[in-house]
């Protein structure tokens, strides 16, 4: 039965933060705030691959290493 409150109040409290956020948005729409940004920021040029792939080979070995000092 616990759980069943526990759910219905996350529900509960999602829908209040939703609703407090729409009131929020309204206030500001009304006060002539304008909520759209002119520039949006974008991902600019092709992704470095190889140092995507050197942090990636960096986590990968600190992982392994962490799986051997804790495995023992």
């Amino acid at each position: 039965m616990e759980a069943n409150e526990k759910t219905l109040a996350a529900a509960i409290a999602a829908v209040a933060a939703y609703l407090q956020t729409e009131q929020e948005a309204l206030y500001l729409a009304a006060s002539g705030v304008d909520l759209a940004p002119e520039k949006v920021r974008r991902p600019s040029g092709a992704a470095n691959l190889w140092g995507l792939s050197g942090r990636q080979a960096m986590m990968q070995n600190r992982t392994l290493m962490q799986l051997k000092a804790f495995g023992r």
